[in-house]
């Protein structure tokens, strides 16, 4: 899932909050109409219509850079099909590309789900590494593998990544006896979940009447879990998330901190998590560049400012999307070339500045955009900085084809549990019972 918001002047978004394909947003599927009321991906008044398939606000509308490329090619026209669910939309694109119909120009593809189109529907879009001014070194090295096949075809261009901080509320520390400056708040933590949730413990014996030190059981248990090499499947496809020691260690750690109330108990992203941001009921929050756009959507306007951001115990990834070109789309090399555009370093750095969405292409973090880069919820940050310093370490890891369903079994039917009252075997077992019907394991 990712939030995002848009403003000229500042890098992060304020307001609107969209998915980065966790489907965890309230909202409706599309009525199968392009964003201009056409259902035809066709020609438009003698102009190229290029056609893309979307999920939730991937920013690229709103931050201009269709106008941008409409003027810098006036026989192109641009046409956004938009599911505002990834839930809904990814369903839907996999019979799309299993019956090789009904496809648009270009489809975009979460990261979650980015291992299972890589290995099953490859035979069906483009190997984007043979495209004139598509460059291997623009982007991150782990991003571009995600989307490569085992015979070395790119079926995707990343868009943005989500790397992982840790936002804090200043107030909050200070009145728990905390420090509050960032660096010294990072090297409470450094190198170590372990000392994160000890920092918890301390946060607790002073803090504030009704706070947790952070959010959700599920947002630690996936804050560790992203800074994990291995995590659910092994190098050859296997799934290996009972016997893997990382995952039953994130989980018991997360359980521990459940169990001592140091998280909050509530789901992601849901009504009551919402009303915990509003009401500034917990202290830290494991935080990519987007979801400063959600604190802002569902904080009271007097929280701008008491929030700042730490380098979290270890780098991980939370977030990210690819967009691809079937081959069986009406218009393949107008969209190969539209997407080669619209995914160069100066675009990817443009969208952050103004939707929040950060870069997966490294020569963008030396852009002003992103080193100047400020939030109204977290002042003088410099979030640029932190964010493009917590990417370059993001460790390559292995992503499954059945991550989101393996995630949300450990969170939602697990962790969760364990804040009303379940101890951790219990929570554990219904766990994986849940993610092994769901796999049909």
């Amino acid at each position: 899932m990712r939030a995002r918001t848009r403003t000229a002047t500042r890098a992060v978004a304020l307001a609107a909050v969209a998915t980065l394909g966790a489907g965890l947003l309230a909202g409706c599927a599309d009525d199968g109409k392009n964003s201009s009321g056409s259902s035809d991906g066709g020609s438009s008044n003698g102009k190229t219509t290029i056609t893309l398939g979307l999920f939730g606000t991937m920013g690229f509308k709103e931050a201009g850079l269709y106008t941008e490329y409409e003027k810098l090619h006036p026989n192109i026209k641009i046409q956004e099909n938009v599911t505002e669910r990834n839930e809904n939309y990814y369903p839907a694109l996999v019979n799309h590309l299993t019956t090789n119909s009904g496809l648009m120009d270009v489809q975009a593809v979460e990261v979650g789900n980015i291992a299972e189109v890589v290995n099953t529907q490859a035979a069906k879009l483009e190997d984007l590494s043979k495209v004139s001014g598509v460059n291997k070194s623009d982007w991150l090295d782990w991003k571009w593998q995600q989307a490569t096949t085992k015979d070395g075809q790119t079926i995707g261009l990343g868009t943005d990544i989500g790397p992982m901080a840790i936002c804090y509320r200043k107030d909050l520390f200070q009145k728990a006896g905390l420090p509050t400056d960032r660096e010294a708040v990072g090297k409470l933590w450094a190198g170590d979940w372990n000392k994160f949730v000890e920092t918890g413990k301390k946060f607790k014996a002073k803090a504030p009447g009704g706070t947790y030190f952070m959010d959700s059981p599920g947002g630690l248990l996936n804050a560790v879990l992203s800074s994990e090499k291995d995590k659910f499947y092994d190098a050859s496809g296997k799934v290996v998330y009972k016997t893997n020691p990382a995952v039953k260690s994130a989980f018991d750690l997360t359980a521990t901190a459940a169990q001592q109330g140091l998280v909050g108990a509530q789901t992601q992203f849901q009504p009551a998590w919402d009303q915990t941001i509003a009401n500034s009921k917990f202290a830290t929050v494991a935080c990519p560049p987007w979801m400063l756009g959600y604190l802002k959507g569902k904080s009271k306007p007097e929280a701008a400012g008491k929030w700042d951001v730490a380098v979290a115990p270890k780098s991980g990834n939370w977030g990210g999307s690819f967009l691809t070109v079937p081959k069986s789309g009406k218009h393949v090399k107008e969209a190969e070339a539209f997407i080669t555009w619209l995914t160069a370093p100066a675009q990817q750095a443009k969208l952050f500045a103004v939707q929040g969405s950060f870069p997966s292409a490294p020569a963008a973090y030396s852009s002003a955009a992103v080193t100047g880069a400020k939030n109204e919820m977290t002042g003088d940050a410099p979030i640029g900085t932190i964010f493009a310093n917590a990417a370059k370490a993001i460790p390559v890891q292995t992503i499954g084809p059945k991550d989101q369903i393996i995630q949300q079994g450990l969170t939602d039917n697990g962790v969760i549990l364990v804040t009303k009252g379940k101890s951790p075997a219990e929570a554990w077992k219904t766990a994986t019972k849940t993610i092994d019907n769901n796999l049909e394991q």
